[in-house]
């Protein structure tokens, strides 16, 4: 059977929806996608905390409380302590994430059974304002997961798996100040996003999470070998020798100063790996000043026939900046033939 796919924005919105109406959900997907970052950002969305828990690396007692003699009498009972004495405490929207459950032993999935479905354990009710979350990579993926139990899966209102997504990737690395070079190499080389490979080795794959680090590493200012080799290590060597190949292409652009000076008179390039680019860089740059001059460039853009690159061009303006949109040269824009094309592609 297969499992229901699901892209990061949709991912997004479904979870601030059911946290907000305390209903739990179980995420899945391949290492390094966003699962965690996304569920964290759905939990700020809907004003919620977050307990984050690591069950596979806890033991049963975690969710049950720890056997605990009443003083003065012969008996015992189960006290709560670390994350669930947190939760029991807790009088404000709560996301308790369970992170990487399917690489939990099934003694400790079970221990949380009666707190997902009853919620309540051994004489502990769970408050209201709690919402359990989890998510777990996929059996495939050769990550230490051995399945989750199938009482443990029916207590989650909906099991979804997340795929990534070029354009909500896009959309988060422009928000994140992903550098614009690796932005317009991902979009030049979609299928690099996220190409996660099983293997034994002690090599990385290109995924979401690791071209993030990319991002970082080139801020470092390193020079050109020590770069290429910690790049390739963080996405592997292909990958990497390939986005490097790109750089070298991207450090001899048109110059983006001169079309912010001159937009009539400045080339257009042909090539679609020269255009992504170009394209990306020119919107990084866009604000008040230079809004109506990109806008220039990319109706030239669009009557030398590549209307797609015109319009993910300002697209990305409007992104960075939606105040652009009230602008005097943003209202020409949106009423005239580019604006039609602008609105056709969101």
């Amino acid at each position: 059977m297969e499992t229901m796919v699901i892209r990061p924005l949709q991912l997004a919105n479904y979870l601030s929806a059911s946290i907000s109406a305390g209903h739990p959900v179980l995420v899945t997907g391949a290492p390094g996608i966003g699962k965690s970052d996304i569920i964290a950002q759905a939990a700020r969305t809907a004003g919620a905390e977050v307990i984050l828990s690591h069950p596979v690396v806890s033991d049963p007692t975690d969710a049950k409380g720890l056997p605990w003699k009443v003083e003065g009498e012969n008996v015992a009972t189960f006290l709560p302590f670390g994350d669930l004495a947190r939760a029991l405490d807790s009088t404000v929207s709560t996301v308790w994430f369970l992170d990487d459950l399917g690489q939990a032993s099934p003694a400790v999935q079970a221990s949380f059974m009666q707190l997902l479905l009853a919620r309540r354990v051994n004489g502990h009710i769970l408050p209201d304002c709690v919402t359990f979350v989890a998510a777990t990579n996929r059996r495939t993926d050769r990550a230490g997961v051995s399945g989750v139990l199938e009482p443990v899966k029916g207590r989650f209102y909906t099991i979804l798996e997340l795929e990534p997504s070029l354009d909500d990737w896009s959309n988060w690395a422009i928000d994140n100040d992903i550098v614009p070079e690796l932005i317009a190499f991902l979009r030049f080389r979609p299928d690099l996003l996220s190409a996660f490979e099983p293997t034994a080795d002690l090599t990385n794959s290109p995924t979401p999470r690791t071209w993030s680090h990319v991002s970082s590493i080139l801020n470092y200012n390193l020079s050109r070998d020590i770069e290429t080799l910690a790049i390739c290590g963080a996405v592997g060597e292909g990958a990497g020798m390939e986005f490097m190949a790109f750089l070298a292409m991207y450090q001899d652009l048109p110059n983006i100063d001169a079309i912010l000076v001159d937009p009539d008179a400045s080339a257009i390039p042909e090539k679609p790996a020269t255009l992504y680019a170009l394209t990306t860089g020119l919107a990084m740059r866009a604000n008040d000043q230079t809004f109506g001059r990109i806008a220039k460039y990319a109706q030239r853009i669009v009557d030398a026939g590549h209307g797609e690159f015109g319009a993910l061009l300002l697209r990305d303006c409007l992104k960075r900046d939606e105040s652009l949109i009230q602008s005097p040269d943003g209202v020409r824009l949106i009423s005239g033939d580019l604006g039609k094309l602008i609105s056709g592609g969101l």
